[in-house]
């Protein structure tokens, strides 16, 4: 997931859906945007994988809120090992840094956000923007799920 831009209703159907499919973790690629918005993860029951996005303000409360749920302060950048995947997650702001990851081929998969469009390309790696849980751009509050076994994406509208 990213990019929900303070959207309470559809971060809140995006855990639900994420509950429900019985995902083990979920990485988001930035922009949740306020503290406010982290408390609502509270609810999944999936690993949050989070990374800053560029509209992300005071993030030294919105570290302490994923403090309080027991999870790390956020990164720029993470690099994860997942269903034996290699796993880049950021969220993109820089073109020529998630260009940079692409080529590196040190991972399998390559998950970014900031366009708000979704999109999945590539193979080695398989590149995913999941688009947006906001909507805000492109009437569409979306979300992907990753087979890491088949390495499948389906992009899912909330």
């Amino acid at each position: 997931m990213s990019d929900t831009h303070d959207k309470l209703d559809a971060v809140e159907r995006a855990i639900e859906f994420f509950n429900q499919a019985k995902v083990t973790h979920v990485l988001h690629a930035g922009d949740l945007n306020s503290p406010f918005v982290v408390p609502k993860f509270s609810k999944l029951r999936a690993r949050l994988h989070y990374v800053w996005g560029n509209n992300d303000g005071d993030r030294e409360t919105i570290a302490a809120r994923f403090d309080e749920l027991g999870l790390p302060p956020p990164q720029n950048f993470a690099s994860l090992r997942l269903g034996g995947r290699r796993i880049a997650l950021l969220h993109g702001t820089h073109p020529e840094i998630v260009e940079t990851v692409i080529r590196s081929g040190r991972y399998h998969v390559v998950v970014r956000g900031h366009t708000h469009r979704a999109k999945v390309f590539g193979k080695k790696p398989l590149v995913v923007n999941p688009g947006e849980v906001c909507g805000y751009l492109t009437g569409r509050e979306t979300v992907a799920v990753l087979d890491l076994d088949r390495l499948r994406v389906r992009i899912v509208e909330l």
